[in-house]
Order: structure tokens, then C-alpha cells, then sequence
């Protein structure tokens, strides 16, 4: 008898844990999978599940911004224009990426840009502009799922400055 009287304490505080987990959908929480090693060209976690994206802390290298999350750096390969330098002055908020080119025009970055992230399967989702002030906003999708990328690209004086947004949606970099 105090065999089965423990089973059934056991049964009652199980049960006790189960409701504790219980959210307030009265659903369990899913359990999330231990991350694994994805095989190269492989969809990451996030990737996979944006969703993940919006609810779970930022992952190291990633900053929540108003636009969405984003990862801190762009990948290897990202197209620069040519004769661009590193410009982290000009940032207004946080972004990826920010570069300055010296007497360009920002309609002739905004094209090159353009023309190169099509070329490496991003595709144009909108493209603003010219605004008041002579810039440029163009958004553009990955072929992952949920992956964005903005790139704003403003005149000021003899210099045009590009400033990148990559989700952290994308592949990392």
C-alpha cells in the first residue's frame, strides 16, 4: 500500500509541474531543440522560424533595432562600392554597415547597389526616392525565409553616404 500511495503523491506532483508550465493558452511550452551544427548552405534556426527572431533574446552579433533585429556586420562577399571607406561617424542609429564615397552621386550608388544585390538573388521589394533631402531607401528580400535588407543611401556635400540594415533573418555573416 505505501507502494502505490507514492505513485500516486508522484502522479499529483507531476501533474502540479505540467500546470505550472502551462502558458496562459492553457498549452504546454514547446520544448526548444538543442542547436546543432547546421551542414554548410544549410537554414539556420532563425531562418527557419522567424517568429524565433521577434521573441528571443538577440544572439551574439545581433542588435534589435526599430526596424527589426540585425545582424552587427555584413557577410563576407556583401557588395561595396568601389573607392567606399568605412564611415561609423555617420551612422544614425545602429545598422550593420555604413560607408562614404567620395563625389558620387547617391542615384548612381543607389543603381550600382541595386543592380549588385539582384545580381546575388536579393530581391527589390521598394525602392524611395529621391526623397526631400536627396536620398534613397531601398528595401530588398533574401531567398531565406523572412530575410530583409535595407540600404539607405544619402547625399551630404561632396559625399554620399550608405548605411545597411541585414536582418538577422539572413545568413550570418
Amino acid at each position: 500500500m505505501p507502494a502505490l500511495l507514492r505513485r500516486l503523491s508522484l502522479a499529483a506532483l507531476v501533474a502540479i509541474i505540467l500546470a505550472a508550465c502551462q502558458s496562459t493558452t492553457g498549452s504546454v511550452a514547446p520544448a526548444i531543440p538543442a542547436a546543432t551544427p547546421a551542414p554548410s548552405g544549410a537554414a539556420s534556426l532563425a531562418e527557419a522560424s522567424p517568429s524565433l527572431e521577434a521573441s528571443s533574446p538577440p544572439l551574439a552579433g545581433q542588435t534589435d533595432t526599430d526596424w527589426g533585429r540585425i545582424w552587427d556586420s555584413l557577410p563576407a562577399g556583401f557588395p561595396n562600392y568601389p573607392g567606399s571607406t568605412p564611415a561609423e561617424a555617420a551612422a544614425s542609429g545602429p545598422v550593420s554597415s555604413v560607408f562614404a564615397i567620395q563625389g558620387v552621386p547617391a542615384k548612381t550608388v543607389v543603381d550600382w547597389i541595386r543592380s549588385r544585390l539582384e545580381q546575388a538573388t536579393y530581391r527589390t521589394g521598394g525602392l524611395s526616392g529621391p526623397l526631400e533631402d536627396g536620398s534613397f531607401v531601398l528595401d530588398l528580400t533574401g531567398s531565406s525565409p523572412g530575410c530583409r535588407v535595407q540600404v539607405s543611401i544619402a547625399p551630404l556635400g561632396g559625399l554620399t553616404t550608405v548605411m545597411i540594415r541585414y536582418g538577422a533573418a539572413c545568413p550570418a555573416p
